[in-house]
């Protein structure tokens, strides 16, 4: 039982850390790692979701992004722009994320299949974060009202395999160190 908290308290730890170090530079630069919100929610859901104390992670984790954001905003002359009445959404888009990540959890596997699948559903998690967050920016940021429908998705999909490939890379980094420090018997197997 003890070993399960500390397994939980290190990686919650791990992904605030993670969290905290690259949000602000949503796109990253020469010298930053782009933001890795979306992986740390699906990971978080992934490895945390079915622990006890799940929603106080998730609350953390929600209440974190919003305090860097507030930091960034006010401290690091990060424009604020992104901040209007459709922010609140990001909780379901976050929120989507992480209960994929709980949904995938019991399917977890290191196999070739389970690799595949894991895949599957972080693109799947990424789009509907992506989906959530854009389509409530639109609807109530309050500066597209006389911008059409098609417009505004063809400027924003330019976006979109950055966003998911981004959460990719970085959920494909912490399962190939699960891989290195998972016991023998679990080690990666082709099914």
């Amino acid at each position: 039982m003890k070993s399960m908290q500390n397994r939980t308290t290190w990686i919650a730890a791990a992904l605030m850390a993670l969290m905290a170090m690259t949000r602000y530079n949503h796109f990253g630069s020469a010298v930053c790692l782009p933001d890795a919100s979306y992986a740390v929610f699906f990971l978080g859901g992934l490895y945390l979701g079915r622990t006890r104390g799940t929603l106080l992670v998730l609350a953390l984790l929600l209440f974190e992004a919003a305090l860097v954001d507030y930091y960034a905003i006010n401290f690091r002359e990060v424009s604020g722009w992104c901040v209007t009445s459709a922010y609140s959404f990001l909780v379901f888009a976050y929120a989507a994320l992480w209960f994929v990540g709980r949904w995938y959890a019991p399917h977890h596997k290191l196999s070739v299949k389970g690799l595949s699948s894991l895949l599957v559903a972080a693109v799947a998690a990424g789009s509907a974060a992506f989906v959530i967050a854009n389509v409530s920016f639109y609807l109530l940021a309050g500066y597209f009202d006389s911008m059409s429908v098609a417009e505004y998705v063809s400027r924003v999909a330019q976006y979109y395999a950055s966003y998911v490939a981004v959460a990719v890379l970085y959920i494909g980094v912490a399962v190939g160190g699960q891989m290195l420090f998972a016991p023998t018997e679990n080690k990666f197997r082709h099914e």
